[in-house]
């Protein structure tokens, strides 16, 4: 019996083999905001302020962000599968070099690999996603996506600190090395590039089923060459990255210091955040499917997460409706899962890996710019106090360097008005 006589995967296939790729972008989330409930053990660690811990925690955004362009280009080129099998394995080294780390620069090396493997993960996944699902299915899973990541990154919120104030940091995180390691073979075990590999009919269409590709640098320029992907790719450097400061790293020591919570309501808190964060991506993806349009939907919940960031940073919440600010603004930056949608609409289908990659940079470079600009700030209103070995922030430090998140969020919402409309239709 040929493909397409046995028809599309089941779902319960296609969600598995798609799952295990969002297995390694949960680890990729995990350790994306790690930091955050470690900051104390850091900095006395390593014995380092905020501009050093930023950078550090930055180190994972640094080559993560560079790898983007390469992986989607060898996503569409060389498959999902060999890139996650890999992604995969090198995930597992750098977490056990991080684990193992004698210094500040072996820490940030651990670091540094981190981010370029899991880089993988996301691209993959919207790539899986084109061949194993339904085009209407592409957007719930993109918000899926989100949800998987922030599974992880609540993972890395309360029970992490948990399990680090009980075993120490070092051997939790050689534990999460050897379960990488473990999904490393899983992946490969499982995973398939297309559903023709185990007999099925493939929901990708014909033309970017057969594999047949022009030039990187020409694939590059013809991607780039759509003014849709420079907006999107800008837009969500302050709405995401926005969020990837806060709950990644500062948004712990920012609920300590300034509010006066132990850490594991610190914690909890941030990942209420995330939490919301997992819920509007879904949610607001699924919605612009039903509009048919993609802008004004963008724009309105970009200008609400703005709205909600000022009351954070400018106004004297008490701290329940803090939680309630945090939790409105989590769900309307789940926006970029809109984004996503977005741009594989603006350019036709055999180059939704490449401008995949190219989009994703876009929070990326939010964590990797905001997070050591926020502790670089930090530092520069730092009136001397310590604790421990580790520096303390007051109030005012901390709404001067978060205004930073703000100011880019403004930028984001200045550039999405001048977006082409797909209306949920793929460019042919």
């Amino acid at each position: 019996m040929n493909a397409s006589e046995r028809g599309h995967p089941p779902a319960a296939v296609a969600w598995s083999v798609w799952g295990l790729a969002a297995l390694l972008y949960l680890i990729g989330f995990y350790q994306r905001v790690a930091p955050a409930v470690m900051t104390d053990r850091l900095m006395q660690e390593f014995a380092i302020g905020a501009s050093e811990l930023g950078n550090l925690s930055a180190f994972y955004f640094y080559s993560y962000v560079a790898m983007q362009i390469p992986t989607g280009i060898l996503a569409d080129r060389w498959g999902p599968r060999r890139l996650l099998t890999a992604g995969a394995a090198v995930a597992a080294i750098g977490t056990a070099i991080f684990a193992c780390s004698p210094d500040f620069w072996w820490a940030s090396a651990g670091r540094l690999l981190i981010g370029a493997s899991v880089a993988v993960a996301f691209v993959s996944m919207l790539k899986l996603a084109t061949h194993w699902f339904a085009a209407r299915q592409f957007a719930l899973a993109s918000g899926m996506a989100l949800t998987f990541g922030v599974v992880g990154g609540v993972i890395a919120g309360v029970p992490l600190r948990m399990l680090i104030e009980t075993w120490g940091w070092r051997p939790v995180m050689g534990v999460s090395a050897a379960l990488t390691g473990l999904l490393s073979l899983a992946i490969w075990l499982r995973v398939r590039d297309d559903p023709r590999d185990l007999a099925h009919a493939s929901h990708a269409p014909a033309a970017s089923a057969g594999g047949q590709h022009g030039s990187i640098l020409r694939g590059m320029a013809e991607v780039l060459s759509y003014r849709n992907i420079w907006i999107l790719l800008i837009a969500p450097i302050g709405v995401a990255g926005a969020v990837l400061t806060f709950a990644g790293l500062w948004g712990v020591p920012y609920l300590r210091q300034v509010h006066g919570l132990e850490t594991r309501s610190a914690a909890a808190i941030t990942s209420l955040l995330l939490i919301a964060w997992a819920i509007g991506g879904p949610l607001l993806g699924t919605l612009s499917e039903r509009l048919g349009r993609r802008r004004p939907l963008y724009v309105w919940t970009t200008a609400a997460a703005l709205a909600g960031w000022l009351l954070i940073i400018f106004a004297p919440l008490p701290l329940w409706l803090l939680i309630v600010a945090l939790l409105f603004t989590g769900l309307f930056s789940g926006n970029l899962i809109i984004g996503f949608a977005f741009a594989k609409e603006s350019v036709p289908t055999r180059l939704v890996g490449t401008a995949a990659g190219i989009c994703n940079m876009g929070p990326l470079l939010g964590g990797m710019l905001l997070q050591p600009a926020v502790g670089w700030l930090l530092d520069r209103h730092w009136r001397g106090a310590t604790a421990a070995g580790a520096r303390l922030y007051d109030a005012s430090a901390y709404q001067a360097a978060f205004s930073l998140m703000a100011a880019c969020i403004v930028v984001s919402l200045c550039l999405l008005p001048f977006a082409r409309e797909t209306g949920g239709r793929q460019t042919g």
